[in-house]
């Protein structure tokens, strides 16, 4: 019996990627529910070849000494003008819309220039009406916020930088 409920799956989500391509959709997320405590969540979901807009230009940072040597790897990254190729880059694990704070009037998470902890929230993407808040990977520097607050994300859009 269980083989015939995987076969079942694996038609089901063939037919959600078929449904992703004919629809010209990024992303399709659903939950199918087969009794108590028997469910099935399914994301499709395809990487886009086409580079996302430019993000609005931030203030860089000042440059920094030429005595620090381990900042030379960052620069390099920094300098070749794809913030999705500097290695402290945070990019987005959804599509959907980044805010910077929790809700408006309030301060942001996180600004430029502030130390973070590995695991703290640094923003919300929200997806399909659920905030989800985007940890920190690594503890350091905040030094490029790369989106607005109310913009739009893909999937591996870079949001900030950190180093």
């Amino acid at each position: 019996m269980a083989n015939k409920t995987h076969d079942g799956d694996v038609a089901f989500i063939k037919a959600l990627a078929e449904l992703l391509a004919q629809n010209e959709l990024t992303e399709l997320e659903v939950m199918r529910e087969y009794g108590d405590n028997d469910s099935l969540n399914v994301r499709v979901s395809k990487q886009s070849i086409v580079a996302a807009p430019a993000p609005a230009p931030v203030a860089a940072p000042a440059p920094v000494a030429a005595s620090a040597p381990a900042a030379s790897a960052p620069a390099a990254a920094a300098s070749s003008g794809d913030p999705a190729q500097d290695p402290g880059a945070v990019t987005s694990p959804m599509v959907g819309t980044a805010y910077l704070q929790a809700e408006p009037g309030t301060p942001a998470f996180v600004s430029v220039g502030d130390t973070v902890a590995e695991g703290q929230t640094l923003m919300i993407v929200e997806a399909m009406k659920t905030m989800n808040q985007i940890p920190s990977p690594r503890a350091g520097k905040v030094t490029r916020i790369l989106v607005g607050d109310g913009d739009p994300v893909e999937f591996g859009t870079p949001l900030m930088i950190i180093s």
